[in-house]
């Protein structure tokens, strides 16, 4: 039995609605197990008689914190095992299904006057999180008593339980002034005593143990190391009894992590790392996703130094995964560039699709499959793109007007996912080109590692791309009629682009960066990730010049493009006063432009923003390009 989530946009009530089903491999029966409208995160309890999920039901709108339910597969009436105030960031089962470990906010936000001591102060997606820290919790399954286990001044930011149900693993951030690095600790519940693990220099993202206790593994990035933020996360091993440290993938140069891009998916509580053994040590396997070259597949390493891939799919990615105690099943979802996300089943080397519940919208769109290109860089170094055609009907012309789309990141990338908004501008006559720059996930981590050198290299890639593709489709794509559009770093880069050339008739950019300086200290981030990644490792006071060159706003006067700027009130990431700061220096310069703002969303608007922001914002988007690239005048 597979127990999984499914969401839906209620456009009239402006929200989406989520519900668990459950799937039958066997015999391939699927139905709802509850109601919704807003449960998530199911999770089996360890003898797979009750069903644990997160809720908000009994929350009035706009009240703060979740709930844990629990449900029998007989009653499937669930009842609520505990509330949090603080929600709920992330929950694991017991072993011995006796507890659930929460991970939760403690502390209070002053809602007027707010007296700060520490950075960052607010976080994209929370809003001020100052006074607030993240902390474990145990919960009694059988009576709902919760005790927190953790407490001080740090971030807990993953955990796990060992084998036994005596101990937990846990990661935190200690450091206010590195939160990306982790500190790794074992916890004895019933004592409370804790043990430092020596793991420094890492990020760690999710932990799991060993089937026998003598191990943990987890995935790292060694930000410490020689290529900082664009090191890859690896799979590590440490033996708690001989101290022994090592990497299952340090001969894989590629990410560990799922990094493809989508707007169509919904927010995942899947395992990210798993450890199965199905008699001893030796045999059991680490399960991991890949990205690489726009595809993400199922690897497998064993504690001998095997590493294989164990589900790869053709023209389609694995997104989410589990895998069985046994290891003779492996569910996950997956998506196409032409299907949103499904179930599928892996046995015995077969694959079954157990859920079609995009079919009707497969079928009632003529979607077409994007065309997959690659090219030879200047330096030689090969580069992934694709083309996706609008469908026969929607073309008006010989020579089609087409878009250039940049992805976020920059460490993620295009691919195997599925994308409504290329599809909706296709439909609308637009070809939509995106490709995989240099400082891409998907490659080896020198492919990545453009620190210090944004707007070089990569900017090459790109204009790089759009000569090859008028080359190969010379009579297809109009070498006129060419937008461009992008968010986060993609937005920085249409900005850089819009200050550099004037070949582009449109841009739009989104939740963008326009100025390193101010983004260093406004932001959730900007305090360590501009200073690697733009100023080498220093603040701007002593590298204003790297800071100033990478900064579009400096180089506003060679702008012309009319360009469309569109950002999120509350997003921490990138603050509003990028957006209002470009926006203003191209008004003075006379360039055409308009600024789009959306109250109460932040930097996930295009992807989990409220449905009716998301759908003004694709409107404002097509009614930009339609005009300059179409000369067809929508009204607002």
């Amino acid at each position: 039995m597979v127990a999984f989530l499914t969401a839906k946009i209620n456009l009239e009530k402006n929200l989406y609605e989520s519900a668990v089903w459950i799937a039958n491999v066997g015999s391939g029966e699927v139905y709802p197990f509850t109601s919704g409208p807003e449960d998530t995160c199911p999770q089996w309890c360890p003898d797979g008689r009750k069903l644990a999920f997160i809720s908000r039901r009994g929350l009035l709108e706009g009240e703060k914190g979740a709930n844990i339910y629990i449900a029998s597969l007989e009653s499937k009436e669930p009842w609520k095992l505990a509330y949090f105030k603080g929600g709920i960031a992330e929950y694991r089962w017991s072993p011995d299904s006796k507890k659930i470990a929460v991970i939760s906010k403690v502390g209070e936000v002053h809602e007027d006057v707010k007296v700060i001591d520490r950075i960052p102060i607010w976080n994209n997606g929370e809003g001020f999180t100052y006074n607030l820290r993240k902390h474990i919790f145990i919960v009694d399954t059988s009576s709902g008593i919760t005790q927190q286990l953790t407490n001080g001044d740090y971030n807990v930011t993953t955990l796990a339980w060992s084998p036994d149900s005596r101990k937990l693993a846990y990661a935190a951030s200690v450091d206010e002034l590195k939160p990306y690095e982790s500190r790794v600790f074992i916890l004895d519940v019933g004592s409370g005593e804790r043990v430092e693990l020596p793991i420094k220099g890492y990020s760690v993202s999710a932990l799991t143990w060993s089937p026998d206790g003598s191990k943990i593994a987890f995935i790292g990035r060694n930000v410490s190391g020689e290529r900082g933020f664009a090191s890859h996360n690896r799979v590590y091993v440490y033996d708690l009894n001989s101290g022994e440290f090592k990497s299952l993938t340090k001969g894989l140069d590629r990410n560990v992590l799922n990094t493809l891009g989508s707007d169509a998916r919904w927010k995942s509580c899947s395992p990210t790392l798993k450890w199965v053994s199905r008699g001893g040590l030796q045999d059991g396997h680490i399960y991991f996703l890949v990205p690489d070259a726009g595809k993400v597949t199922l690897y497998r390493a064993s504690l001998d130094g095997g590493l294989e891939k164990y589900v790869e799919l053709d023209g389609r990615s694995v997104d989410e995964f589990d895998v069985s105690s046994s290891e003779d099943l492996a569910v996950f979802t997956s998506m196409s560039p032409i299907e949103p996300a499904e179930l599928y089943a892996f046995k015995a080397s077969s694959l079954t699709k157990l859920t079609n519940f995009n079919e009707f919208f497969v079928k009632s769109f003529n979607l077409t499959k994007p065309k997959h290109f690659t090219f030879k860089a200047s330096d030689g170094v090969e580069i992934d793109g694709w083309v996706l055609w609008p469908p026969k009907e929607a073309v008006k012309s010989e020579e089609l007007p087409w878009i250039l789309y940049i992805h976020g990141g920059p460490k993620t990338m295009y691919g195997d996912g599925f994308f409504f908004e290329f599809h909706l501008l296709a439909h609308k006559g637009f070809a939509v080109v995106y490709t995989n720059p240099r400082g891409s996930d998907g490659y080896s981590e020198e492919f990545a590692d453009i620190r210090c050198h944004f707007g070089e290299r990569d900017y090459q890639d790109l204009m790089e791309a759009v000569d090859y593709v008028l080359t190969k489709y010379r009579g297809k794509l109009d070498p006129k009629r060419v937008g461009v559009a992008g968010g986060s770093y993609g937005g920085f880069m249409v900005n850089w682009i819009v200050t550099h050339t004037d070949r582009f008739a449109a841009a739009v950019t989104q939740r963008s960066i326009s100025d390193w300086i101010s983004k260093f200290g406004t932001t959730d981030i900007g305090f360590y990730f501009n200073s690697e990644m733009i100023g080498c490792g220093q603040p701007p006071w002593k590298n204003p010049q790297a800071y100033l060159e990478k900064s579009p706003i400096m180089h506003v006067e060679n702008a012309k493009t009319p360009t469309l700027i569109i950002h999120s009130m509350e997003d921490y990431r990138c603050w509003l006063d990028q957006a209002i700061e470009f926006f203003t220096a191209l008004k003075l310069k006379g360039v055409e432009t308009r600024l789009v703002l959306f109250p109460g969303e932040n930097h996930e608007l295009s992807r989990s923003g409220k449905p009716k922001h998301r759908v003004e914002r694709l409107k404002h988007i097509t009614r930009w390009f339609l005009k300059h690239l179409q000369g067809i005048e929508e009204k607002d």
